[in-house]
């Protein structure tokens, strides 16, 4: 009896994951379409890439209610902003140095200069929104659907973050700063889930980025099959 009951736990704790695992395949798959289907047949029309982007979303919200995950637990709340904003502070503060003096290296060996340094405009207009909507797709889903799989810690923190970095090849600029800045995201998640911090610091280290690495090199921050126009 209690042989069975076993083996009935280990059968759902398995289907459980496998279940986690094609969650996790299906929103790369169609980021991957997307990137290197859809939006090259769409062109400027950004309103094609739109529609499987939104299927892609539904598919999380479907999930969340399934599973019967909270707001709460996803990360939607502001009582452990400050906690999430202290966890990120010196390796958000370490990779600004890192990208300053990088950036300055490549501009004095004639690589070309930034694309932008109008900080400004991206931040409190762009930025802070695109994170937050990249950092719930990341954290609240794969990161935690990865934790599923695998439990929190190294495992689930290096899914997360390869998974990040994957959906920004071929750009090797872009792959390498994702799965760095991937693996931080998703080590503070796992400690204080809170979206609106990761999305601060992800809109910040975008404009950092932007601002010192020659655009040569960031490839007009362009992924997927553009990349290669």
């Amino acid at each position: 009896m209690e042989q069975n009951l076993e083996k009935g736990v280990a059968q759902t704790v398995t289907i459980a994951r496998s279940v986690a695992l094609w969650e996790i395949v299906s929103v790369i798959v169609s980021v991957i379409i997307v990137e290197w289907a859809v939006l090259p047949l769409a062109g400027r029309d950004f309103r094609v890439g739109a529609v499987p982007v939104m299927l892609v979303f539904a598919l999380m919200l479907y999930s969340h209610r399934v599973r019967g995950e909270t707001k709460r637990e996803l990360g939607w709340r502001i009582d452990n902003f400050r906690q999430a904003a202290r966890l990120l502070f010196i390796p958000t503060f370490v990779a600004a140095i890192l990208l300053f003096v990088t950036g300055w290296f490549l501009r004095s060996s004639g690589y070309g200069e930034p694309r932008s340094r109008s900080w400004s405009l991206w931040l409190p207009l762009f930025g802070v929104l695109w994170g937050l909507m990249q950092q719930y797709a990341l954290q609240a889903f794969v990161n935690r659907r990865a934790q599923m799989i695998w439990g929190g810690g190294a495992k689930s923190i290096l899914v997360t973050a390869s998974v990040f970095a994957l959906l920004h090849l071929p750009n090797p600029w872009l792959t390498l700063a994702t799965f760095i800045a991937g693996c931080m995201w998703a080590f503070v998640y796992q400690r204080a889930p809170n979206l609106l911090a990761l999305a601060v610091s992800h809109s910040l280290m975008t404009v950092i980025l932007i601002s010192t690495i020659p655009n040569k090199l960031l490839g007009g921050l362009r992924v997927g099959y553009n990349y290669l126009l």
